[in-house]
C-alpha cells in the first residue's frame, strides 16, 4: 500500500467515525385516523409521516380540530390508527398486545395533561410515586425518587399537600414530576400551559426545556401557545389532518410584545392565498 493510499484510507475512516448516528425516538408512517359516527366519517389524520429525534423538543401546533391531539394520542399509544404505523424506539406499537402496550406506556412515556389529572385524595408525593408503584419499584426507592423529583420541580416543601391545597402552577409541577417518575424516553405534554396564567405558563415552559436539556428526554407538546415555539427545536404545523409544514426554530420569525409586563411571542404571518395549503416540508 502506498503512503498516499494509506492516508486516504485513514481520512475516510476518521470521517466515518466523526459522523453522528441519528437516533429516532418516534417514527410515524402513513398515519390515518377515521372516526365513524353513524353514517358520517370524520378524517382526523390523513397520511402523517413524521420522525422525531432522541432528545428533541418538538411542538405540534394547529387550530382546534386540525388533528394535533389525535396525532399526540397515536404517539402516546392512547389510541390506534385506522391505517399506518407508530414506532417508539423502533418498537411497532401495532404489534403489542394490551399488556405489552401498558408496559411501554408505563416505562417509556410520561404524560402531562392540560387539566393536570392528579388524584384528589392523594398527596403530591403519592401522585408522583403512583407510576412507580405500577412499575414495581421498591417502597424506599420510590419515596426517595419521588422526593428528589418534587425537589427538582421546586415543591419538596409541599410533598404532603393534596391537589386542592396547591395552585394551578404547583399542580402542573406535580404532574411534570409524575411524568418523570419512571425516567421515560419521551414526555408528551398536551396543552401544558392551557389552564395557567402567562407568568406561570412561562415558568412551566422553562422547566420543561431545562429537563429536556439536562436529562436528554424527548418532549413532544401539542399546544396553541406560541411561547412554546421559543424553546422548541422544531415546530410541526398541522392542518386538516395533514402536516402543513415543519420548521426549525432558528428559521422562525417571532415578534416580541408585552401585555401587562408579560412577554408574549407572536409568529409573523406568512401570506397565503385562500384555500391553499402551505408548502409541505420534508419530514424524513
Amino acid at each position: 500500500m502506498t503512503m498516499q493510499n494509506k492516508r486516504t484510507n485513514e481520512s475516510v475512516a476518521q470521517g466515518k467515525s466523526n459522523e453522528q448516528v441519528v437516533e429516532y425516538t418516534v417514527r410515524c408512517r402513513n398515519l390515518h385516523k377515521v372516526y365513524v359516527m353513524g353514517k358520517v366519517k370524520v378524517w382526523a389524520l390523513r397520511g402523517i409521516d413524521l420522525d422525531i429525534k432522541r432528545g428533541e423538543y418538538v411542538s405540534i401546533m394547529g387550530p382546534s380540530g386540525s388533528g394535533k391531539s389525535t396525532l399526540f394520542n397515536m404517539i402516546g399509544g392512547l389510541d390506534k390508527p385506522t391505517e399506518g404505523t407508530v414506532f417508539i424506539d423502533e418498537v411497532d406499537l401495532a404489534q403489542l398486545d394490551a399488556y405489552e402496550l401498558a408496559w411501554l406506556r408505563c416505562r417509556k412515556i410520561g404524560y402531562i395533561f392540560q387539566t393536570f389529572n392528579l388524584i384528589p385524595v392523594m398527596t403530591a408525593l403519592e401522585n408522583v410515586t403512583l407510576p412507580m408503584t405500577f412499575a414495581g419499584i421498591p417502597e424506599d426507592e420510590k419515596l426517595d425518587r419521588g422526593m428528589e423529583l418534587l425537589k427538582r420541580v421546586g415543591l419538596a416543601d409541599r410533598w404532603n399537600h393534596k391537589p386542592a391545597e396547591l395552585s394551578g402552577g404547583q399542580q402542573q409541577r406535580v404532574a411534570i414530576a409524575r411524568a418523570l417518575a419512571n425516567d421515560p424516553a419521551i414526555i408528551l405534554a398536551d396543552e401544558p400551559t392551557g389552564n395557567l396564567d402567562l407568568r406561570t405558563g412561562r415558568e412551566i415552559i422553562d422547566l420543561l426545556k431545562e429537563l429536556n436539556e439536562e436529562k436528554g428526554v424527548t418532549i413532544i407538546s401539542a399546544t396553541h401557545d406560541l411561547k412554546m415555539i421559543d424553546v422548541s427545536d422544531r415546530v410541526v404545523w398541522i392542518r386538516d389532518g395533514k402536516i402543513a409544514r415543519i420548521e426549525d426554530r432558528s428559521k422562525l420569525q417571532l415578534q416580541v410584545g408585552m401585555v401587562e409586563g408579560e412577554e408574549l411571542l407572536e409568529e409573523e404571518e406568512k401570506p397565503e392565498e385562500e384555500g391553499e395549503m402551505p408548502e409541505v416540508s420534508d419530514v424524513a
